[in-house]
């Protein structure tokens, strides 16, 4: 009898959406639909549906760091994705391991607003980001918002890119979905000075998890072994598809259709 190949283990610290439409819950289908196992750390619990977020409570930053402790002694994580994280003292936790596992590429989502645009960060946590987790990042994937917060200054995507890969992150994936264009424009800024721009049709409606969706595959695929230009080009592919299959379950936002084939 033919033993399965053992999946790569994705460490996922994200918060929970009780639509199921972003959050852990859009990390775990993602994951799991591109082959990973997915092990996910609860960092905030959310009132959420999927017109706006009305609430949220971050866990205490010792819990989640526990959280992560017991996963990583137990299993060989091969990849590690940061999704909503709730305030300043969480980030700090969970950078805290983070150090201890430098070889383990880390996907970091900024996630600033959620996508009704209730806010989800506070100032002193978009400074965490900046000045503790950017360094530990090996992808940073703000879309064109967040991007503008955390780099006020800069005057367009690439000076916001060049600004973000300062702080020390390897690469700057910037997304153009929230932009007010006829297609959607993303661009991926690296370390070494490399600039690879994509364009996809805009899709009707809008959309409830596609970032997490997108930061999850993007994680997945490096767990694999992917280069990380492949993996943002093959991410985008499957994310878009979840996008154009994406089922109206609510009175808000599309939720992506996770479950397709990759």
């Amino acid at each position: 009898m033919q033993t399965a190949a053992r999946p790569p283990v994705v460490l996922i610290i994200a918060g929970n959406d009780p639509s199921g439409g972003a959050g852990l819950a859009a990390d775990i289908q993602a994951v799991t639909a591109l082959g990973g196992h997915p092990a996910p750390v609860v960092s905030a619990i959310t009132v959420q549906d999927t017109v706006n977020a009305w609430q949220v409570a971050a866990v205490a930053p010792q819990m989640i760091a526990r959280q992560m402790q017991a996963v990583l002694a137990d299993m060989p994580v091969a990849a590690i994705k940061l999704g909503l994280l709730g305030n300043a003292g969480v980030a700090q936790a969970v950078a805290r391991i983070l150090k201890a596992h430098t070889h383990i590429p880390v996907v970091l989502d900024p996630v600033l607003a959620a996508g009704g645009g209730a806010p989800l960060a506070e100032d002193a946590l978009i400074n965490e980001y900046l000045e503790t987790l950017a360094p530990l990042a090996t992808l940073m994937t703000p879309n064109a918002s967040e991007s503008r917060r955390l780099a006020p200054s800069a005057s367009d995507a690439q000076a916001r890119g060049a600004a973000l890969l300062a702080r020390g992150c390897r690469q700057v994936l910037i997304k153009g979905a929230d932009e007010d264009t006829l297609e959607v424009h993303n661009s991926l800024f690296s370390h070494d000075g490399t600039h690879k721009h994509f364009i996809w049709p805009r899709l009707p409606g809008h959309y409830h998890g596609s970032g997490c969706t997108l930061a999850s595959a993007i994680a997945t695929l490096l767990s694999q072994g992917h280069a990380p230009l492949a993996a943002v080009e093959i991410a985008q592919r499957y994310t878009w598809e979840t996008l154009k299959q994406g089922w109206q379950l609510g009175n808000g936002q599309i939720i992506p259709n996770r479950q397709i084939e990759p």
